[in-house]
């Protein structure tokens, strides 16, 4: 059976450097920094006191008090990047076959607010045991995925995607498979995060996987940077509208570029660090580009999965030198964790909505807070370092991994 082809319709975010797709793009080409000491509790006897936290958010903008009683902060962002989302789109669903429209919707770890504090509320009182009705659904991973298909009385395929920080990459490859092979025409797929809270935080801390620069948080998400420390935690939101490419091209849907392939590989070696060379990343990579029909020499750019962590950031690097060889100086390489921090299971949507726009502006955000290079990293590849970059980018993957070993690359282009 031929594949039907896939596009983007619709974009929507609510990230650290910005509540709305400009805003976020704007501060990712003027090398904005999200980072700031967080607000969300007190934490002054953390090993990391800061993150890259939504700003000047306030949920009564989007939500009757009534309705908050239902959402953690998870669902809250993930319904607000999804409606945005469908707006852009001009897609009216009242007017649409809903049972052929459905949504994807990811994130790593769900409601972690909402159960640190029920189980924190519990083990605090008196051993009665005083759960909000809410706990459960406010919790679990799938729900944001529902709330979305309730709001908008979507019937077609609705589940979330769990994979780490691989998460809303694995939910954009699965809304793309499902429309290539005709069991969907649209998805609304993306993902959000909420786990800047004591939990989230001090869980990272013990495995010393972000950042403990206090001294200079402003800098502290160094992607490729020789003395980078780990990550900056992120929170927020993205959200794509995936639909069928005749479909789109019928209804003069604004197309913003073209799904043409993904790869999804397990690295099968680590808890929580990759391969060191990289291997499921160069075989994820390999999948894509074959999968969308384009040769190593056509890819323009990629957005590394490029966290600050000093394992993670020397395999992918090194992934890519190995596997595009004498045409990998020629690809502008970009890491936009640098300004906006890792949404952990958001990262996929968001990133990927960098590339996207890259494609249609021909422009590759920086990679920003570069100070020393490092010296087992190939000095030969383009980071794009401090500087955004004018160029053509017909061509771009967006690399996503989590812990587990798993691993996605997208491959998007330009539609002709």
């Amino acid at each position: 059976m031929d594949k039907r082809r896939v596009v983007i319709t619709g974009l929507g975010a609510i990230t650290p450097l910005g509540n709305t797709v400009q805003d976020y793009w704007n501060g990712l080409l003027n090398g904005v920094n999200g980072t700031g000491p967080i607000t969300r509790f007190d934490a002054e006897k953390f090993k990391t006191r800061f993150a890259c936290e939504v700003k000047g958010y306030d949920p009564s903008e989007y939500f009757e008090r009534k309705e908050l009683r239902k959402y953690d902060l998870v669902s809250q962002f993930g319904i607000i990047s999804a409606n945005q989302a469908i707006k852009d789109s001009g897609l009216d669903f009242s007017k649409e076959n809903t049972d052929r429209i459905g949504v994807i919707w990811a994130s790593g770890i769900g409601g972690l607010i909402t159960f640190y504090d029920e189980v924190y509320s519990f083990a605090t009182g008196d051993g009665t045991p005083r759960f909000s009705p809410f706990f459960i659904p406010k919790m679990i991973v799938d729900i944001t995925a529902g709330h979305i298909s309730m709001h908008h009385g979507l019937h077609g395929p609705n589940y979330a995607t769990v994979s780490a920080c691989a998460s809303s990459a694995n939910a954009i490859a699965d809304a793309a498979m499902l429309i290539r092979h005709g069991y969907a025409d649209v998805i609304v797929a993306g993902g959000s995060e909420a786990a800047i809270n004591q939990g989230g935080m001090g869980g990272f801390n013990s495995m010393q996987a972000i950042s403990t620069r206090n001294d200079d948080p402003i800098t502290a998400s160094r992607p490729f940077d020789k003395d980078r420390d780990g990550f900056v935690m992120a929170e927020g939101g993205g959200g794509l509208i995936l639909e069928e490419y005749d479909r789109a091209k019928a209804r003069g849907a604004k197309i913003y570029a073209e799904v043409a392939g993904f790869g999804l590989t397990a690295d099968a070696y680590h808890l929580t660090a990759p391969h060191p060379e990289g291997a499921g990343a160069q075989k994820a990579m390999t999948i894509a580009m074959n999968d969308a029909g384009l040769n190593k020499t056509d890819i323009d750019h990629i957005n590394t999965h490029g966290t600050s962590t000093p394992v993670g950031d020397t395999a992918e690097a090194n992934a890519i030198a190995a596997l595009f060889g004498d045409h990998a100086p020629k690809i502008s390489i970009n890491s936009t964790k640098s300004m906006h921090g890792h949404l952990l299971g958001a990262a996929g949507a968001i990133e990927t909505m960098a590339v996207i726009l890259a494609l249609n502006k021909n422009i590759v955000p920086p990679t920003i807070n570069h100070f020393t290079d490092d010296p087992d990293i190939d000095p030969k590849l383009d980071f794009t370092f401090n500087t955004a970059k004018e160029r053509v980018v017909k061509n771009a993957i967006t690399n996503t991994f989590g812990f587990g070993g798993h691993n996605v690359s997208l491959v998007l282009k330009q539609v002709d």
